[in-house]
Order: C-alpha cells, then structure tokens, then sequence
C-alpha cells in the first residue's frame, strides 16, 4: 500500500511538471487593460487601451506557435479579448465573444488566454469584443512562415503594419448607450484614423500625421488592418500601386491595382513599390464605402504621409489617391470578388466537394414596434433591429459554450434555420412591412464534425439594403461564389469557383446580392457568426454554430482553462 502510494504521488507531480513546463515553454504576453488620456481634433478625452497604447500592440507569432496573453482588465468595464481570425483547434475556451464562449473579463480581475495558431500566415488582428470597446481595444497579429520557410512572394525590404480605425469626440460607451437607448441608428463618428492618427484634414491634426519614410526602389509589405467599428474603406496611395498578397493570413495570387476595398474585420497584405519622384510627398488614404439609402456614416477622409528619405522640405500640396465615390458599388464588388487563392503546392486550395448541409440564411435590417409610453428614432417610430433568417439574436446570461459543455439547459436553443422560414422576393424595390418585424431568440446551429457544409448569405431589402460583412470564428471559409439579387439554388451552383476560390474569415455579401462560402467543419466546439458592422452586431446579425466532437481524442473541444471569468 506504501509503494501504490507513493506512486500516486510520484505519477501526480510528474503530470502537474509536465504541464508546467508545456506552460513555461510557450511565449508570453502582458495586456492590462486600462484607461489612457489621448488628444484628438484639438480635444482630450479618456480612452480604454491596452497598455495604455492605441492602436494597441503588436502580437507576433509563426505558423503552428502557440503563445499565451495574459490579460488583466485595470479598466472600468467588463472586457473580453477575440483573436481575429486564429482558427483555434479544438479551443474555443479563449476565442473570446462575449457570451458566446466567455463570460466577460470583470474590472480587477485576470484571465490566460492561449491563443493556438496552425496554418495561418500574414496579418491578423485582436480586438476587444464586448460591447463597443473595440473601438480603440485592438491591435494588429503577425503570423510568420515556420523558420526556414519563406513567403510565396520577393522578401520585402520593410514591413509596415497600417491600422485603419475611427474616432468618436463623444465616449464611446456613452456612444452605444444613446444609438441603443434611441432605437435608430448611432451618431456618426467624427474622423477616420491611420494607424490611430486622422491626419492632416481634419484640425489640429496635422502636427501628428503618420508619416511612412521610404528609399527609392524598395519594395514595402503593408499589413493592413480595418478596425473600422461600421464602414467599409478604399484605401490607396497616391501615385503607387497596391499588389495584393494575402488576406485573412492566406496567400492569394498576385493582384495589382491603384486601390484596394477592405471591410471591418478584414485583413490585407500589400506590396508598393518606392518608385515615384523623391521631391516629393504622397498621400496615403482611406475614404468610406456606403451604398445603403437613409444610412447615416461619417463622409470623411483620414490620411497619412509617404516620405522618400532625404527629402527636407514639405511640398505646398500633396496629393491625394484617387478612390471611387462613396457609393461606387461596382469598384467596389470588382476589386473584392476578383481576389483567388494562390493554390499551390505549398499552399493548396481544398475546396469542399461534398456537400453535406447548405445553409441559407438572409441577413437583414429590421424594426421593432416602439414599446408603450417610448419615444424611438427608427424609421416611422420604430425601433431598428437586425437579423439572421429572420431571429434577432439575444445574448444570453451565461455563454453558451459553457452551457453546452456542461449541458445546462434554457440557455440556448437548436432552431436556428437551415433555410429562411419566410420565402418571399429578398431584394425587391418595396416589401410588405409585416415583413420587417424578426423573432427574438437565442438559436444556435448544431453541425456534426467533418461534415462539409455551405452557408448562403442572402442580403435583403427589408427596411434598408446595405453591404455586409460576415465573420465566422474558427474557421477560414472559401468563398466560391457572390451575385445581385436573389440567390439561384439550381443555376447559380453551376458558376461556382471551386479551383481557386480566395479564402476568408469575413467577406462582404453586397447589396441585394448573396455570397456562397464553404467550409469543412474539423473544428470542434462553439463558433460565432456575425456581421462586423459594430451597429448590426448590436441588433442581433448573428447567431452560432456548434460543431460537435468527433470520435478521436485529437477530434474533441480541450478541457477548459481553470481561470474562465465566472458569469
């Protein structure tokens, strides 16, 4: 009995030394949550950051890394942190949606995240995602080829991480509770920023401007990021072309052009080539995409500076890149669906063959009646809203990945549509108004694992009709397919792409049109889809897909961390 005890205690401390120094041998990173004073168009105001920086810093990692954040929230409101496009196998204890796989971070208090990188390479970005704090909670992500490896294109002389985000004078939190108090839509943001700057046109501005510096006939490598809270962006620099790379941290065939569109959520690496007169300066800059009719958005232009070295004196104009109008739909869908998948040896595309399940699900704008003895600012009265096949999502007061895990039942249901359950003309001029009012539920989409499946998003004309981007956790999706008006189960098929199909975490369905993706579900665990517009997230554009463990030890959700926030 003596040896069988000592044992146990030998078997014990080798198990807890063994996961020690699993825990010791990952990199590690400090993020403490926490107010900070910044300035900005001439006034100062409180902002939350990480590390009292904004944008926050920059996570560095290689393909298949795993490294770990420490997170400690300082700040004075409840925080969780999302790893943008990090597939996460068979992790989504640390995913990060709020409510979805955690409950929030609560002020004083400490959680590890581990954040498992696999086949991701380029840029990618974390972001606060609870409530509206992403606004100027987030930062870029790094993810580089395994040492020994290189990239699929020449080495760049320099890389340059290019953070596109917005800026409110008012509060934030004060921001969301007034657009949510008000049922319509939120107040405009009064700049767009580069790289947290708004830059030279707007006041008091000028002295702060991102400046890029530059030698003559280098080749650059822009990680771009758009933290944008609900626009869409060009961006482009004067006078130099943009050669798409990547997006999402996957390689795509090379693709020139004098601009690039890059929604909220997406991330792009570009190539520019330092080729043009050294006398002189450049803009870089970013301007809105908005083609949705009565949508409110701020119609401004952020800018930065791209200086040659040895070039002293600032010119008396600088000029600007030339983008399309605002509502320029078709530059806009030209540029986005022209992107393919490089689809090499070394990087293959596998596009899913075998279809297990379709889903089609429309996204929509929507209202609610005002309640009794309320004034609302939606259209005739109403309260604005949002959908997926037609349920408004409501959070619940426990995440679900913990409900799901430890089967607690009432907190979520498993209705949520494989098809939408109202069948009329999506994208028609004029809809019947009893068609503007959702369901509200907590309804999720359980998959089985391996299957193979196809998600339609099919825009709509309910209320307002207005791009979308779509963003699904823990996977990278192929988009095979995308048009206008209503989507064709039996024709529109036949056009897919299914050799080279550029790969994705967030796409934009356009206006009245749809886009098909596919994935295969090898993912275990609890996975959030939602559009990244901050305003429809808000409504309730979004839902939860569920995939379920397969049979295999390697096939099922890890155990999860001792230190989840408590709910």
């Amino acid at each position: 009995m003596l040896f069988l005890k000592y044992m146990h205690i030998l078997l014990v401390t080798i198990f807890v030394n063994s996961l020690c120094l699993e825990a010791n041998s990952f990199r590690r990173y400090r993020f403490v949550v926490k107010e900070a004073s910044y300035k900005r168009l001439c006034e100062t105001k409180t902002i939350l950051t990480v590390n009292g920086k904004f944008p926050g810093p920059t996570l560095k990692a290689y393909n298949d890394e795993t490294i770990i954040v420490d997170v400690f929230n300082k700040g004075k409101y409840n925080i969780t942190i999302h790893w943008h496009g990090v597939k996460q196998p068979r992790n989504p204890w640390t995913d990060g949606p709020e409510y979805v796989t955690q409950c929030p971070i609560q002020p004083g208090n400490k959680f590890s995240q581990k954040v498992i990188f696999s086949k991701e390479e380029g840029t990618l970005w974390w972001h606060a995602h609870s409530d509206w704090s992403r606004a100027t909670v987030h930062g870029a992500i790094i993810v580089y080829p395994k040492p020994g490896s290189d990239y699929p294109f020449p080495k760049p002389h320099a890389e340059v991480p290019i953070i596109l985000g917005e800026w409110w004078k008012e509060d934030i939190m004060r921001v969301l509770e007034d657009f949510v108090a008000s049922g319509g839509q939120p107040i405009d943001s009064d700049a767009y920023t580069i790289n947290g700057q708004p830059g030279d046109l707007y006041p008091c501005s000028n002295n702060d401007t991102f400046k890029m510096k530059v030698k003559y006939g280098k080749t650059y490598l822009l990680r771009l990021v758009n933290a944008d809270m609900n626009e869409i962006l060009f961006f482009g620099i004067a006078k130099h072309n943009l050669t798409v790379v990547g997006v999402d941290a996957t390689y795509t065939k090379q693709l020139t052009r004098d601009y690039i569109v890059i929604s909220p959520g997406q991330t792009m690496d570009c190539l520019f080539h330092a080729d043009q007169d050294q006398n002189q300066y450049y803009y870089m800059a970013a301007k809105p995409y908005v083609n949705g009719v009565g949508v409110d958005f701020d119609n401004t232009t952020t800018t930065a500076i791209v200086q040659y070295n040895g070039t002293q004196q600032i010119p008396s104009s600088i000029e600007l890149p030339i983008l399309p109008p605002f509502n320029d739909t078709a530059s806009a869908t030209n540029f986005s669906f022209s992107i393919r998948s490089l689809n090499t040896k070394l990087h293959p595309s596998s596009v899913p063959l075998n279809i297990t399940k379709r889903i089609v699900s429309t996204i929509s704008v929507n209202v609610f009646p005002c309640p009794p003895g309320q004034t609302c600012a939606g259209p005739n009265g109403t309260r604005l809203a949002a959908s997926m096949n037609n349920i408004s999502f409501v959070n619940p007061p426990i995440d679900i990945l913990e409900a799901y895990f430890y089967q607690i039942n009432g907190v979520f249901g498993k209705n949520f549509p494989i098809f939408p359950p109202l069948v009329f003309n999506y994208t028609a001029d004029f809809i019947p108004l009893e068609l503007e009012i959702p369901k509200r539920g907590t309804q999720v989409r359980v998959i089985k694992y391996n299957s193979e499946i196809e998600v339609v998003f099919q825009g709509t004309n309910v209320v307002a009709g207005i791009d979308h981007p779509m963003h699904l956790h823990g996977f990278n999706f192929y988009v095979v397919g995308w048009g206008f008006g209503n989507f064709d189960e039996e024709n529109d098929p036949l056009n897919y792409n299914l050799i080279d199909p550029q790969i994705r975490n967030t796409i934009i369905v356009p206006k009245n049109g749809w886009t098909a993706i596919r994935f295969k579900a090898d993912n275990p665990g609890v996975w959030f889809l939602h559009c990244h517009f901050e305003r429809h997230l808000t409504w309730g554009m979004e839902t939860v897909f569920i995939v379920r463990s397969g049979r295999g030890p390697t096939e099922r959700v890890l155990p999860p961390p001792t230190d989840m926030p408590p709910c």
